[in-house]
């Protein structure tokens, strides 16, 4: 790990949306995209970065405001925690400890690069956390339903499903990622 830089294990494409772009847009995206968060992204730059707890914030603070008319970057936080490429993981790690974020823009020059997450560094090593059986037996079920042809059918590894908001494992039905149980009062 101290020699393992960010760009080695960072995710290349995150989910990003437009600054200008509505809560309720942003919303819908995080969910379609089973992500806790997106980076807004104008002309290559980083401008931006909202949560799920951001737009449930404002929905606290806001609760009858129309959230097809708020703008992402309206609940933006002003200063963005970023790492770079070129850092090692052991430097992101310590700046996600002292900030207490699971995850971190990715940013050179001022250009979005990537996306680095708790999660990307386990998947890399997950000697640093030994109680990861949890995530191992996520990903040996991701493979049981590939080996059995499942995932052909329709059953996709675990989400949030689009309907109740639960994470259980995902069925596509009509377009949609739902759970067994909503799927079946489809």
């Amino acid at each position: 790990m101290e020699n393992t830089l960010v760009a080695d294990v960072m995710t290349r494409y995150p989910v990003t949306a437009k600054p200008n772009e509505s809560l309720l847009s942003c919303a819908k995206k995080m969910v379609r995209k089973t992500v806790g968060s997106l980076l807004l992204v104008e002309d290559g730059k980083l401008v931006g970065f909202i949560s799920q707890k951001d737009i449930l914030w404002a929905m606290i603070k806001k609760p009858n405001a129309d959230f097809s008319q708020i703008k992402a970057i309206d609940i933006s936080p002003k200063k963005i925690i970023t790492v770079k490429s070129n850092s090692t993981v052991k430097e992101a790690l310590g700046k996600m400890n002292k900030t207490k974020f699971d995850r971190l823009p990715v940013v050179s020059n001022g250009k979005l690069e990537g996306m680095i997450t708790v999660r990307d560094i386990l998947s890399f090593h997950p000697e640093i956390y030994p109680e990861l059986e949890e995530f191992a037996k996520i990903r040996e079920e991701q493979e049981k339903l590939k080996r059995t042809g499942l995932e052909k059918e329709g059953v996709l590894s675990d989400g949030i499903c689009e309907e109740c908001g639960e994470r259980e494992i995902l069925y596509r039905i009509n377009g949609m990622l739902v759970c067994e149980s909503c799927r079946n009062s489809i």
